[in-house]
């Protein structure tokens, strides 16, 4: 969707979109709200790249959310809801955002070259 994150009305038709679905977005709290609504039409919806450790690794390239979002996610994984809960909760710094373009190239080859994230729900030990 590229940019259009909030759209995802645009979706709601491509119903053959329910068996191989991922959401990589910027980590902030719009981020996360979006997979969560997109979670909703989409429940195996898998998030890539959006988790505390990529976080963490781009710390220099962390920029400052304009307007956070705080509103209640219920379609967010534990890992998710944990991370989005202390992004709203400025447990890192104030308004944190990691843009998805300011994610190093090496990390997202990494993340495609070893398949999809595990469904939620799905052991990964």
């Amino acid at each position: 969707m590229f940019g259009g994150g909030y759209a995802l009305s645009t979706l709601q038709p491509l119903r053959w979109l329910t068996e191989q679905l991922i959401y990589w977005g910027d980590i902030d709290t719009h981020g996360f709200a979006i997979l969560s609504r997109l979670r909703q039409l989409f429940p195996a919806t898998r998030s890539m790249l959006m988790d505390r450790a990529t976080l963490l690794a781009h710390q220099t390239q962390w920029v400052r959310e304009p307007a956070p979002a705080s509103a209640h996610l219920p379609a967010l994984d534990d890992p998710e809801a944990d991370l989005y809960r202390e992004l709203v909760e400025d447990v890192l710094g104030p308004s944190i955002r990691l843009e998805q373009e300011r994610i190093r190239f090496s990390t997202v080859r990494a993340a495609m070259n070893n398949g999809l994230p595990p469904a939620a729900g799905t052991p990964t030990g």
